[in-house]
């Protein structure tokens, strides 16, 4: 026998009598009827109608429906839904309400003027105490270098740390390709990012690459590896030309940048630290230029080992002009006017 509506509302009234969740009872639902069970959205609104104390399994009688559900009421009750969840589906306001899909598209779009839209993925939800650091430092930082203009800008080196995988997937933009009109639609198997990688620490300044130090046999950075490999190795390469070029260290908050053993060791070098604000990728030349813009490039090769994926890094980046790193340092300084101009709040892409 097929089951109807009731029915399926008689099971859900028993799942919930028996103390289910939504979800349990939408699982058990599908493992027995599968394609024939109801939705999710049916079994919620179920449920919160017997949270509300219903025990009627019928369709309530509604004497004198208007011609067009689209009257204040209605419009209402969407908005209120919008704002108690802002996930809600078309599904779900058409099982909460009982109008029509086209009723409830002209509420949206016509009386209530709202879309839906994915939501922008920052790195951090910043305090307003870490908002005002941000301004602080990038106030102090255009005013000490001259808004990007003075010369020791030259001295500044900036640096951090990535994965360099032995594959990582094109993005769907890269994999699109021109098809004829009777040709078939193209197919590509997904294939997830390897797990064959390397961490890399990348260095350059406004003139250009400077170093790119593998971490061999390793999987994080600590002080030991940051103060006897990396950064001796680089201030070696800056000083192979420029022996007494003051040095103007850039770096994030990460452990091994911040602890006692790697602030001794730079006092030693007489390296001047530029300082970075918390939770700042937007404001990390690496970040927001260097490693996203070379990793897009390797997308969809694959490399036998890691160690020839960072090769391949390593090619791509001293094959960036000496007008790319330029540009990338006069960004540096737009973004942090802003920073400013946004009071702290991260900003989407220049």
């Amino acid at each position: 026998m097929e089951l109807n509506r009731e029915h399926f509302r008689a099971i859900i009234f028993h799942n919930f009598r028996r103390g289910l969740s939504r979800q349990e009872c939408i699982d058990e639902l599908i493992s027995l009827y599968g394609e024939q069970a109801p939705s999710f959205s049916t079994v919620k609104n179920w449920y919160n109608e017997f949270n509300r104390g219903r025990h009627s399994l019928q369709d309530e009688h509604r004497e004198g429906r208007p011609k067009s559900a689209v009257v204040p009421e209605n419009i209402d009750a969407v908005r209120e839904l919008i704002m108690l969840d802002r996930h809600v589906t078309y599904r779900e306001i058409e099982a909460s309400l009982g109008i029509s899909m086209k009723s409830i598209g002209r509420i949206l779009h016509d009386h209530l003027a709202v879309k839906k839209i994915c939501s922008r993925w920052i790195p951090h939800n910043l305090t307003n105490a870490q908002k005002k650091a941000r301004v602080d430092w990038s106030k102090e930082m255009l005013k000490k270098y001259n808004r990007g203009g003075s010369n020791a800008v030259y001295n500044i080196y900036t640096v951090d740390e990535s994965w360099i995988y032995a594959y990582e997937p094109e993005t769907k933009q890269q994999s699109t390709v021109w098809v004829f009109q009777d040709e078939p639609n193209p197919t590509k198997v997904v294939r997830g990012r390897s797990t064959s990688k390397q961490m890399i620490a990348c260095f350059f300044g406004i003139n250009g690459h400077v170093a790119t130090v593998p971490l061999q046999e390793r999987r994080t950075v600590n002080s030991e590896w940051y103060t006897t490999i990396c950064l001796p190795t680089v201030f070696g390469e800056i000083r192979k030309t420029q022996k007494r070029r003051r040095i103007i260290l850039h770096h994030d908050n990460a452990s091994s940048h911040k602890s006692a053993e790697t602030m001794g060791y730079l006092s030693t070098q007489n390296v001047e630290l530029m300082g970075h604000p918390a939770y700042s990728p937007d404001l990390a030349p690496n970040d927001f230029f260097l490693f996203p813009h070379i990793k897009n490039k390797m997308r969809g090769q694959r490399f036998p080992t890691p160690e020839d994926a960072v090769d391949a890094f390593k090619t791509h980046v001293l094959e960036l002009p000496q007008s790319e790193w330029k540009k990338c340092f006069e960004n540096w300084f737009k973004r942090m006017q802003k920073c400013i101009d946004l009071h702290g709040e991260y900003f989407e892409k220049q």
